[in-house]
């Protein structure tokens, strides 16, 4: 696997499209910041880390509204890619949805948000768009 950042933006998507409650992911400690971000901006129910074997996992649960149809997460798009890199500086940093979405980026002070990674002033690898 060349790129487990899209392996697990693309597990997520595929749960969401099957309506599923609660994913399974190999776990690495990109994943569980990027899983934490979710969490703490309210796009997922709840996580947990699983350690068993080398590697462990993270189980995500799914946030779905009051009727089960509708997803927190609408779209998830992977935007630095391991063969094409997008670094953003903090004054240039992204938009999503005019400050709906929020962007994942990784950054000297590791992973964070774009609003908190503008607030310090920081910029970094933008990994993903959330919304």
């Amino acid at each position: 696997m060349t790129d487990p950042i899209a392996d697990y933006l693309t597990r997520l998507r595929n749960a969401i499209q099957a309506k599923q409650r609660v994913v399974e992911i190999p776990a690495s400690n990109l994943k569980k910041e990027i899983t934490k971000i979710l969490f703490e901006k309210g796009y997922i129910l709840n996580y947990k880390f699983v350690e068993d074997g080398p590697q462990g996992t993270i189980k995500v649960a799914l946030k779905y509204d009051a009727t089960g149809r509708n997803n927190a997460i609408k779209k998830l798009i992977r935007v630095s890619t391991p063969g094409l890199r997008k670094y953003t500086g903090y004054r240039e940093m992204p938009r999503v949805i005019n400050g709906l979405g929020i962007a994942i980026v990784s950054t000297s002070k590791g992973v964070m948000t774009d609003k908190e990674a503008s607030a310090e002033k920081i910029g970094g690898e933008v990994l993903c768009y959330v919304y």
